[in-house]
């Protein structure tokens, strides 16, 4: 609404700036992902500028300061409606990826923050918590490569790596024939997910196979701001005859089933209040799919285990198993979820329909039948004779725990390939006296993990070098190969010595091609260099700062060696683990470590007493 008058929908930029001109605003200026479109718009006013979206935000402080009212117009189709009308062959598929590479990737969580983008997920690894960008859910909105960190790559062309192959095959065959619920009354089954996995369009498959079996149903979806990653609770309610069916939404405690696709949303109150212990039959996906509090919270944990158990102790019959890696494992696709968990609460007895009228309904929807289709046998699978199903592992990363002499072992043999083997014994020595101390007082070996891994933390920060060594060292090229076959790369860095500057005086990223790995190789070849007079790299103040850090940590752990007590033990553990806070490159680094700052030096206070600092208590007026 500009002026009283409506803007209508449909209309394009052009033409939206043409009717607030005839208004007579002055100031218009127009943010968009692709500015050269505008390069042939003879209709568009000439006082109309055009920029970036990568400069929307200070764009918006340039309006801010503007006199008079001014109109910014944003031209961007919006990233789920893009990834629908992909799907649907309406336009075509984007044909650039993004693969994070998790070798140089800190955690950080800059691009979580940059991109808002739950397709940007956590992956535990060796090294602790890293990310990686779930491809079966990424929008392609490439929003994320704004993240200020050299582990961003983009593959233009590629073609997913499992395309061509043979897929792992199952054994359908012989499986029994649950027993389905009778509908003498209403049946009440409650579908619990987050937006962008197809939840909604698996409850209509459901509410259209009772009208194959000649049964009414009802299909209603909750779905809040329906942001992808949000979350969506369908409920589905089945009977005999329409007139059976009073409203559409599950009464409390009357749910019947539970098919929880998503643990959190199911755990959740709006979930646990339709369930009856003695009446609620609750099947989920044991994988914990991140949520947007991820975003905010790097470190944030969804612990599987404990979400389960909120939602078994409301219900009469319980089950869980991991839908997402059968997807992943047996059809390459997470967005298959759903249906596996489906057959899974069919095989169950726990869903009213005929398995007729399922693969009548799958058939009728029409799109990737075959694909929907197994995923509902192999969720049957899973509920009568899992051990027909092949082992698999977590896409986001499962870890077993190592031993200390094997947490040391693998540090210092990163640290020689780091470096060189006398860079290694210096690591060794370190954490040496921290594990004397500590056993001499008795105190376990906390301590000295600790020290384990954030001495090698910060020993093995990412310069130029270590950068080009994590390309070339065939790590890289392992995970991509897993990902991708062929196409061409991008790699987005942001270089000191050529690059330019935001208004914030923070480095831009741009972007190299595929030549680069050349350059990578070069690079590892002169990691000799480094702290030498000959290390140009070394001269920033960035390196400074993380050289500082380093000598100081190891200075720190021999005086936590020297006076350990176990009153002290605690604070110990606490100063020799504030470098996990420590992430990131550049300008999120620094900022990184002010606040580690501040953190070690709240810890000090309480040396060598053992007191440790009083925690903050926030209060909240209610409203």
């Amino acid at each position: 609404m500009t002026g009283g008058q409506h803007v209508e929908s449909g209309q394009t930029p052009a033409q939206i700036a043409q009717q607030v001109e005839a208004e007579g605003v002055k100031t218009i200026v127009i943010v968009t992902e692709d500015p050269t479109r505008y390069a042939g718009v003879k209709n568009l006013p000439r006082s109309v500028k055009i920029y970036d979206r990568e400069d929307l935000e200070d764009v918006q402080v340039m309006l801010r300061s503007t006199p008079g009212v001014s109109v910014m117009i944003y031209d961007q189709m919006c990233a789920t409606e893009k990834r629908r009308r992909s799907k649907r062959g309406i336009i075509a598929p984007d044909r650039v990826r993004v693969i994070i590479n998790t070798e140089v990737c800190e955690g950080c969580g800059d691009c979580s923050i940059k991109s808002n983008c739950l397709s940007v997920e956590p992956v535990e690894t060796e090294l602790g918590r890293k990310r990686r960008i779930n491809q079966s859910s990424c929008n392609t909105d490439l929003s994320c490569l704004t993240g200020f960190c050299p582990s961003f790559v983009t593959v233009k062309d590629g073609e997913p790596a499992w395309t061509g192959e043979v897929r792992r095959e199952f054994d359908a065959s012989n499986l029994p024939l649950p027993e389905t619920p009778s509908l003498a009354a209403p049946w009440n089954v409650l579908f619990t997910g987050v937006g962008g996995t197809g939840v909604t369009t698996v409850a209509a498959v459901l509410a259209m196979a009772a009208h194959v079996d000649g049964n009414a149903a009802s299909s209603l979806d909750m779905t809040g701001l329906a942001q992808k990653g949000g979350p969506v609770l369908s409920h589905i309610r089945f009977a005999r005859e329409p007139e059976d069916i009073s409203t559409g939404r599950v009464p409390p405690a009357s749910a019947d089933l539970i098919i929880a696709c998503d643990l959190v949303v199911a755990a959740g109150g709006d979930a646990l209040l339709l369930m009856d212990p003695t009446r609620t039959a609750a099947y989920a996906n044991s994988d914990v799919t991140p949520t947007s509090e991820f975003i905010r919270n790097r470190s944030k944990r969804f612990e599987s285990g404990l979400l389960a158990g909120r939602v078994k102790r409301q219900a009469r019959d319980f089950g869980a198993f991991d839908a997402e890696a059968l997807a992943v494992g047996y059809l390459h696709d997470a967005i298959y979820t759903n249906m596996i968990m489906v057959g899974y609460s069919w095989q169950k007895g726990a869903v009213p329909v005929s398995l007729r009228g399922l693969y009548r309904a799958i058939r009728l929807n029409g799109t990737k039948v075959d694909d929907n289709m197994a995923a509902f046998n192999i969720g049957r699978i899973a509920a009568a004779a899992p051990e027909r199903l092949a082992t698999q592992h977590d896409p986001r990363g499962h870890l077993e725990p190592k031993t200390l002499d094997e947490l040391i072992d693998d540090r210092a043999t990163r640290l020689t390939a780091y470096q060189n083997a006398d860079y290694a014994q210096t690591y060794r020595d370190a954490v040496t006296r921290v594990r004397t101390a500590e056993e001499a007082a008795g105190l376990g070996d906390k301590l000295t993990r600790a020290a384990a891994t954030y001495a090698y933390k910060l020993m093995a920060y990412k310069d130029e070098y270590e950068v080009a060594r994590l390309y070339t060292d065939g790590s890289f090229a392992a995970q991509l190969a897993s990902q991708f076959k062929g196409g061409k790369l991008r790699f987005w860095l942001a270089p000191p010595i050529m690059s330019k500057k935001d208004s914030h005086g923070h480095l831009k990223k741009k972007h190299f091609g595929g030549w680069m790995m050349l350059g990578f190789k070069v690079l590892t070849k002169l990691k000799g260099l480094r702290e030498t007079p000959f290390d140009v790299f070394g001269r920033t103040e960035e390196r400074k700062m993380e050289r500082a850090l380093r000598d100081t940590y190891l200075e720190t752990l021999e005086t936590l060696a020297s006076g350990l007590t176990a009153k002290n033990h605690a604070v110990a553990v606490a100063i020799a683990e504030v470098p996990d806070e420590i992430r990131g490159y550049g300008h999120v680094k620094e900022a990184a470590v002010a606040v580690a700052s501040e953190t070690e030096a709240a810890l000090w206070k309480g040396w060598p007493t053992g007191d440790m600092p009083k925690a903050k208590t926030t209060l909240i007026a209610a409203e």
